[in-house]
């Protein structure tokens, strides 16, 4: 039996990094005031625990015992620095001075609980620019990869870096405070909050790759800070992103087969639906709609609303799902928006009426990387029986898609079409 305690100890090791690296992280900066300093005394606070856990077992507050170590290790490090930079040896004087020397003192901090809305607020500061206030927030506070954080922009993981690289930088040079700004300063550091939190929740509940289709951690994350975010302003906007995340978030457990495979909307059992987490949900998008002005995230989450409160795929209402994404379009006009109504219509209107709309969009190149134009492309062949059409496209999205119960899944509906049409 004490054979296995090891083994248990890295385990629970494992869910702690999962759980508690990310709040570390961003209580070490609050402490430290400096983004390498912090991210370093995280690095060596794991390391003295992957020594020290399996030996004395591990504590009882592992994250508070994980900010102390961490901080004090990046004390020492500025002590054992101090030689080559004085001014080294006054900081390491100041942070034993000015913060807090206790594990217990650190679970006692309130502020604690705030240090991540606070991190997202340094990391979305106007002094940087858009691209680099969501990539540094994905990348900080949430401990996506530049490669996840890349497929998100569609961009390059070298230029991703590059831009947190920049950041970072220019958050030291202009002594960006770590701070949630005053009361009349957040309404215009609201949008680019709400976008890192949007997106940070679409690569949990899509994953761009891997072996799920969602990452429940991200999931959770995003709407963890949505919930503090409308705590501290309940703007209509931050309530209808919350209102969106619960709603999409509510079908989770209907997604998936028990084997791992991809489940449609329309295949779903809608009684595996969370019902408690839409009731919350569609809440809150009536609460943002009677405040207004609503904007695209209210109005994504009112089409989220109009799938939640059908009874079935058949009862679905396209006309207002698609006269929602016509508004969404016009507030912000994207190809990937114009594709999902394309498809809203063809639920409308028939698949020939949607295969003509995909058509011109793939047509003008825009989402011609883009596996899921080429599988809506597919499907409506299919539909259509259209075979040859509906195998080049399904191929097409093949070659592109990156996560595995996607690639089951369009597999699985080539291997359909050759068997019906030999």
């Amino acid at each position: 039996m004490t054979e296995d305690i090891p083994n248990l100890v890295y385990q629970r090791m494992e869910t702690v990094y999962r759980t508690e690296s990310r709040h570390v992280l961003a209580t070490l900066i609050r402490l430290l005031g400096d983004f390498d300093a912090a991210e370093e005394g995280v690095h060596e606070a794991f390391t003295v625990a992957m020594e020290q856990w399996p030996r004395e077992g591990v504590p009882n507050n592992p994250r508070a015992w994980l900010v102390s170590t961490g901080r004090f290790k990046a004390i020492d490090r500025m002590r054992r620095q101090a030689r080559f930079d004085a001014s080294l040896a006054e900081l390491a004087t100041r942070l034993e001075s000015e913060t807090a020397v206790s594990e217990e003192e650190i679970e006692e901090d309130l502020s604690v609980e705030d240090d991540r809305l606070r991190l997202v607020f340094t990391c979305c500061h106007p002094a940087l620019s858009s691209e680099a206030q969501v990539a540094m927030t994905l990348r900080e506070v949430c401990g996506l990869t530049t490669e996840e954080i890349a497929r998100a922009f569609l961009t390059k993981p070298a230029t991703i870096a590059q831009r947190i690289v920049r950041a970072k930088a220019k958050i030291r040079d202009a002594h960006i405070p770590y701070e949630v700004p005053q009361e009349q300063a957040l309404p215009n550091r609201l949008e680019a909050v709400l976008r890192v939190i949007y997106l940070v929740f679409n690569e949990g509940y899509s994953a761009s790759y891997g072996d799920t289709i969602t990452r429940h951690d991200l999931c959770g994350e995003a709407i963890r800070l949505g919930r503090v975010l409308i705590a501290l302003l309940p703007q209509p906007e931050a309530l209808g992103l919350l209102g969106l995340m619960l709603l999409q978030d509510s079908r989770r457990a209907a997604r998936m087969s028990a084997t791992g495979e991809l489940i449609l909307l329309e295949d779903q059992d809608r009684s595996l639906w969370n019902r408690e987490q839409a009731t919350e949900g569609l809440a809150l998008v009536q609460r943002a709609c009677a405040m207004g002005p609503v904007g695209s995230y209210t109005v994504q989450a009112a089409i989220a609303a109009a799938h939640s409160q059908a009874p079935s795929a058949a009862a679905t209402n396209w006309g207002k799902i698609v006269d929602l994404y016509t508004l969404l379009f016009q507030a912000e006009p994207s190809p990937v928006i114009e594709l999902n109504r394309a498809v809203a219509i063809a639920m409308r209107d028939g698949p020939q009426a949607g295969l003509e709309l995909v058509d011109a969009i793939l047509n003008r190149g825009d989402l011609e990387a883009y596996h899921l134009a080429h599988a809506a492309r597919a499907d409506l062949c299919r539909r259509l029986g259209q075979t040859q059409e509906a195998r080049t496209s399904y191929q097409r999205a093949l070659s592109l898609t990156q996560q595995e119960p996607e690639r089951r899944f369009l597999e699985k509906r080539l291997a359909g079409l050759s068997s019906s049409n030999p």
